[in-house]
């Protein structure tokens, strides 16, 4: 236990943590993993570019392009 509790500390960092999730209730683990996706998705405060009139008009007509 001394030499996983020591492995984990030498090796997480805030940029690649590891976690230890339970294995003995696949249900519960499988929130928890769920969860960490979900925090870590969410960190990344995620957007979509910014674009011009310009360049939306162009796309709107590449869509119809596309579309018929």
């Amino acid at each position: 236990m001394e030499a996983y509790e020591a492995c984990l500390s030498a090796t997480s960092t805030h940029h690649a943590p590891w976690y230890v999730v339970p294995a003995d209730d696949k249900e519960n683990a499988r929130l928890v993993v769920s969860q960490i996706v979900l925090d870590s998705l969410n960190e990344l405060k995620m957007a979509y570019p910014k674009t011009t009139a310009k360049r939306a008009k162009e796309l709107k007509s590449i869509r119809k392009l596309l579309t018929k």
